[in-house]
């Protein structure tokens, strides 16, 4: 197996599952859409959504469309935060070593 189809097996921990749904999110998207998006099943999704909105990684936001109320997410600045440093040690992580 080479390198590339090793990043696209590799399964996936629980910050690269964070950092999915709050991508998602960024613009505020109801919960299937999250789910569907970040290939999560039903469960995990109720387990990771109540963790985020509780320490303020995501906002709740009721819109109200046609007619209907919808439960949407938003990514918070905090959110944004996570993906920006996540995205940041990610880089450093697969940059080659500076030779000496």
């Amino acid at each position: 197996m080479n390198a590339s189809n090793d990043e696209e097996v590799r399964r996936r921990d629980r910050h690269d599952i964070i950092a999915e749904i709050l991508k998602t999110a960024k613009e505020g998207k109801i919960k299937t859409h999250i789910m569907y998006k970040a290939k999560l099943s039903y469960a995990q999704i109720n387990e990771y959504i109540p963790t985020l909105v509780a320490n303020g990684f995501l906002e709740n936001i009721t819109l109200k469309r046609k007619g209907s109320y919808k439960k949407m997410f938003k990514t918070t600045m905090k959110g944004v935060r996570f993906i920006e440093n996540f995205d940041s040690m990610r880089k450093m992580w697969s940059d080659p070593p500076n030779s000496s």
